[in-house]
């Protein structure tokens, strides 16, 4: 009885949806030096997978059956800080939670900057996120997903990455034979990283994509408040007013697309810190119902 159980319960998780990982490029990785891959991957004891010294990008599909695949599809980029990649609370189980309500969901290994394994650190990331919207619109119709309802979503410093891909999407930094459009239909930003601005921003992430010291242009470039315009995509910002993260970054992407007449939801908590992925413990509300809810509206 216990294997007839067992049995019946994989085979309901494989109808919800299927898992498959796959590198991000089919030949040579752009912009990367002749390294060895030293990634390593750990559980920490509270639970939460840590994947470091990302240098071979892949992205990992969660599609949903086709009975309940409703065509729309994100992909997720896990915070860390540039420094690191949480890549289970804010990635794979994220992306669980989307196949089971009918969206199909790409989770991003993207490259950490390493000015030792790329030739330009500040742009390796973005690379990866370009490519894997490149790569979800171009095999839209083999993975049920209509090629102009592909969104992507970011964690903390993943939504510094998700909002750099959905404001600077013109300036193409990988191949695109295809002339691909690489704008993400739609933005989810968790905790997001928006601002280099000393007063605001996160100073690891900066210091860890453009340097200790970058030039004034460099940090403007990359502060993507200052960034939007009136292509930038719909955005959803999901926010604790306690985070170490400063809420203030949300808040100056908020002002920055009402300015241009950008469409723009939010769900701001009182409290919860940072880093709680899917469940902020210290509120009933329910960010991904939210998100859900909103998404229906495309």
């Amino acid at each position: 009885m216990k294997y007839l159980f067992l049995f019946c319960f994989c085979l309901m998780s494989s109808l919800l949806f299927s898992q498959t990982e796959m590198p991000l490029y089919e030949g040579p990785i752009p912009n990367s030096k002749d390294v060895p891959n030293v990634e390593t991957s750990e559980v920490r004891d509270d639970g939460i997978l840590i994947i470091s010294k990302v240098t071979v990008p892949t992205l990992t599909a969660y599609l949903p059956s086709k009975e309940t695949a409703t065509g729309k599809a994100i992909i997720i980029c896990p915070g860390g800080g540039y420094w690191l990649l949480a890549a289970g609370h804010e990635g794979h189980d994220v992306a669980k939670e989307f196949a089971k309500r009918g969206v199909a969901a790409f989770v991003l290994k993207y490259r950490l900057p390493n000015g030792l394994a790329m030739e330009d650190k500040s742009i390796g990331p973005l690379q990866d996120a370009q490519r894997a919207i490149q790569m979800v619109r171009e095999n839209a119709a083999k993975w049920n997903v209509k090629p102009d309802q592909i969104g992507i979503m970011g964690f903390s410093a993943g939504g510094h990455l998700a909002s750099t891909a959905g404001t600077h999407f013109k300036r193409e930094v990988i191949e695109n034979p295809k002339k691909t459009s690489l704008r993400p239909d739609f933005i989810v930003l968790v905790y997001p990283v928006i601002t280099f601005d000393k007063e605001v921003g996160h100073s690891g992430s900066s210091k860890n994509l453009i340097g200790e010291k970058p030039p004034q242009g460099m940090i403007d470039l990359y502060s993507n408040d200052k960034q939007v315009t009136a292509e930038t995509p719909p955005t959803y910002l999901v926010h604790a007013k306690d985070d170490p993260v400063k809420i203030e970054n949300s808040y100056l992407f908020e002002a920055a697309l009402k300015q241009n007449n950008v469409s723009v939801s939010h769900t701001y908590f009182e409290k919860g810190g940072h880093g709680y992925g899917m469940i902020n413990p210290t509120s009933e509300v329910r960010w991904m119902d939210d998100v859900e809810k909103w998404m229906k509206a495309f």
